[in-house]
């Protein structure tokens, strides 16, 4: 049987919300992207005023929660156990993640004056290289994430690691222990 909405994995799982929450960031990325064609076709109507609300809404709140797991618990865990051809890596590119994450912060300032007057219907401008400049850096970042960090912390991190890193990712969002996390915006 199929479920009618996509669930995210539980926070007993962090890496697999934290990929969960790529995944969320792309299909925002796709709305921002498909964003200024239909704003020369249609202006701010409705559809793009609900398309311009949901991606500021998304990167606004749940993308800093994301940043924040990975800056202040999963690469500070790693940077504490990485040793051999992990220390290796883990030293060439911890910077780099977290330049491109003030990187990706300053690009999104500059894109989010923009929306906010889509959202509210007072304006149809919206700067398609800053979009593309925002969305390659974004996926670019990810890809480096999915295929060094998160494997990494899964093989480096015991379960009551994983358990630590999930009980700060969910005490982040304010989600009580005792409910599910399912239906958690991230």
């Amino acid at each position: 049987m199929n479920a009618l909405f996509d669930t995210a994995p539980d926070f007993g799982q962090p890496i697999a919300v934290l990929k969960h929450c790529h995944d969320r960031i792309r299909k925002q990325l796709d709305t921002l992207a498909r964003l200024p064609e239909h704003l020369a076709a249609h202006g701010a109507d409705r559809e793009a005023q609900h398309a311009a609300s949901a991606v500021l809404r998304y990167f606004d709140k749940a993308a800093p929660h994301h940043h924040q797991d990975e800056e202040q618990d999963l690469l500070p865990m790693l940077d504490g156990m990485a040793e051999g051809d992990d220390r290796v890596a883990l030293d060439a590119l911890l910077p780099e993640l977290l330049a491109e994450h003030q990187q990706m912060d300053q690009l999104w300032n500059a894109l989010k004056t923009a929306l906010t007057g889509i959202a509210s219907g007072a304006s149809t401008t919206l700067s398609e290289p800053g979009i593309t400049y925002f969305s390659t850096t974004y996926r670019n970042h990810m890809h480096k994430e999915e295929s060094t960090i998160a494997p990494m912390a899964k093989r480096l991190f015991s379960s009551e690691q994983m358990s630590t890193l999930g009980n700060a990712m969910q005490q982040r969002r304010s989600v009580p222990a005792t409910t599910g996390s399912n239906h958690v915006d991230r």
